[in-house]
């Protein structure tokens, strides 16, 4: 009986599955859009979403956790600066998944695995409130 047993395998052993997902999610936090296969894409979201988790309360223990998962140092820079900050009001549900049409050569399903919530407006918007400073203050100053 498969009872409690959620892995999906695709077709690897457990290593080869760990890393190829972990790939997957670092290529997700430095592109912020995946185009891959619906199986992966279902499989990767999981591990994504517990990423952000971690980012989320930021803490150097859970840093260090997201660091053994993903392998990439620079990921989880992205992820814990940009992403998880982002998704500082939501309550889960960090990435959707689009399904494109079947592949050419295999019929395999494809899908684009993407977040939600772009990371690029919370960090644009502090970036537009420093640059209107400056303007306010030289308006009086051309005034005088």
């Amino acid at each position: 009986m498969r009872h409690l047993k959620r892995t999906a395998k695709l077709g690897r052993t457990g290593e080869h599955r760990n890393a190829m997902l972990a790939n997957l999610v670092c290529s997700l936090i430095k592109h912020k859009r995946v185009t891959t296969t619906l199986a992966k894409a279902k499989a990767a979201r999981s591990v994504a979403e517990k990423m952000v988790t971690l980012g989320k309360s930021g803490t150097l223990h859970d840093r260090r956790l997201a660091a053994a998962r993903l392998h990439q140092e620079d990921a989880v820079k992205i992820l814990f600066n940009e992403i998880a900050p982002a998704q500082k009001d939501r309550r889960g549900g960090y990435t959707r998944i689009i399904r494109l049409n079947q592949r050419q050569g295999d019929a395999g399903q494809k899908a684009i695995l993407e977040w939600v919530e772009p990371a690029t407006a919370a960090v644009a918007a502090p970036a537009e409130a420093a640059s209107a400073k400056p303007a306010e203050e030289a308006k009086p100053a051309e005034s005088k």
